[in-house]
């Protein structure tokens, strides 16, 4: 479900050969630095990830989880957190357009008792943090009935915005309407509360299942004209959410930045020579439909956080290799770049070898300090901060956050 199943799922993509860290890597210290960079972390609630830690807790318990993780991020000299206020076509502040996320209360649409959003947002401030809205804009339901919706769902109202794919509902990136609603319930948040950010994840049109295909046919057929194919069509489709999203954030929160975190390869050097040298399995301008190398070229973006979940040496896709081809990317761009690091798989035992080192992440970021172009880190995620299986995170922090810094503008 969410970004873990999805994170599994990218594994499993790439090739399962991996390589031996370098034997060394510099690990120079940046503890003293006080320059602006982005030290983010993602709270994740699509299935109770992060948090809350399960639904049904009483609005006092979900606070004080919520002000353990602010306060945490905190004290390990974060300045950023990212939090998922719309997992699945739901939301965690009172809106007019989709029902309470059912990862408050167990039921959707029942009101949990108090705003998280608009607790986050002033508490967050309160502790010099700033706070990025993370929306996901097409996943309905992390399952395939519709009926397990709530009844004023606008998914049940109206069904023909819904496609059924891989055992879950989303909604049509091919109808404009949906485009446009999806806009509105979003920046409903935007204009209520003083975020910081609007972020969005890598989910764009669903990653690919074996066997299976998404059903556009009829919005292919009417709005699909003078396209030349139905992948650059599907493309054009997530262009014009990103652009139309990128202004409108400007016209309702002028201050405030948006950004995305694609899967991070965009495409294999054997696809295009404009790739990366990978071998992934999943390429988001083919698979998703999602041209993130447009995006930071035409300067749609103020940010990009491509999730380079792995490890130095790593054969199908080395982070070594994928840091550099991102900063070129954003070389000379209005858009500042940041990279995702899977902190989730530090210690985890089913990972490669790599990541059982303590010292992986940390030498992450003295790698991507050799590039100009990367302004910044951010933490997947809120629940591995707090478990820190190996002291990864505690490594990082010692070696690279000695001393506060504030984000980047």
């Amino acid at each position: 479900m969410g970004r873990v199943s999805r994170r599994a799922f990218a594994v499993a993509a790439l090739s399962a050969f991996t390589m031996m860290p370098r034997a060394s890597a510099a690990t120079g210290q940046r503890g003293g630095a006080a320059d602006s960079e982005m030290r983010g972390v993602w709270i994740a609630s699509v299935a109770n990830r992060d948090w809350p830690s399960k639904s049904g807790l009483t609005a006092s318990q979900q606070r004080a989880e919520l002000l353990t993780h602010l306060d945490r991020a905190a004290a390990n000299h974060l300045n950023t957190v990212f939090f998922q206020v719309r997992p699945t076509a739901d939301a965690m502040w009172p809106s007019p357009y989709e029902p309470w996320s059912q990862y408050l209360t167990g039921t959707q649409g029942k009101d949990p008792g108090w705003d998280p959003l608009g607790t986050a947002v002033e508490e967050a401030h309160a502790r010099g943090l700033h706070l990025h809205a993370w929306f996901n804009p097409y996943r309905i339901a992390v399952h395939a009935d519709p009926s397990r919706l709530a009844a004023s769902h606008p998914a049940r109202e109206n069904p023909h915005w819904v496609v059924t794919y891989g055992g879950k509902l989303f909604y049509n990136p091919g109808l404009p309407e949906v485009r446009a609603f999806v806009e509105d319930a979003m920046l409903d948040a935007v204009a209520k509360y003083p975020v910081d950010g609007v972020h969005f994840d890598d989910y764009f049109y669903p990653y690919p299942v074996a066997g299976q295909t998404f059903d556009d046919d009829a919005a292919y057929d009417e709005h699909g004209g003078g396209f030349p194919d139905r992948a650059a069509w599907r493309r054009e489709n997530i262009d014009l959410l990103v652009r139309e999203t990128a202004d409108r954030v400007k016209e309702v929160r002028p201050g405030a930045r948006f950004g995305i975190s694609p899967f991070g390869v965009w495409r294999n050097a054997g696809t295009d020579p404009l790739g990366s040298d990978t071998k992934a399995g999943v390429q988001t301008y083919d698979d998703l439909h999602a041209d993130t190398r447009k995006w930071v070229r035409e300067g749609w973006l103020d940010y990009i956080v491509p999730q380079l979940y792995w490890n130095i040496g790593f054969a199908a896709a080395d982070y070594a290799k994928l840091v550099p081809w991102w900063a070129q990317v954003a070389r000379g761009s209005s858009t500042q770049l940041y990279v995702g690091e899977a902190l989730y798989k530090a210690g985890d035992p089913a990972q490669p070898a790599a990541w059982q080192q303590p010292g992986e992440l940390s030498r992450h970021l003295t790698l991507a300090a050799e590039h100009a172009q990367v302004r910044g880190h951010v933490y997947f995620a809120a629940k591995d901060v707090a478990a820190d299986r190996i002291g990864a995170m505690a490594r990082v922090v010692a070696d690279h956050y000695g001393q506060p810094a504030p984000p980047p503008r």
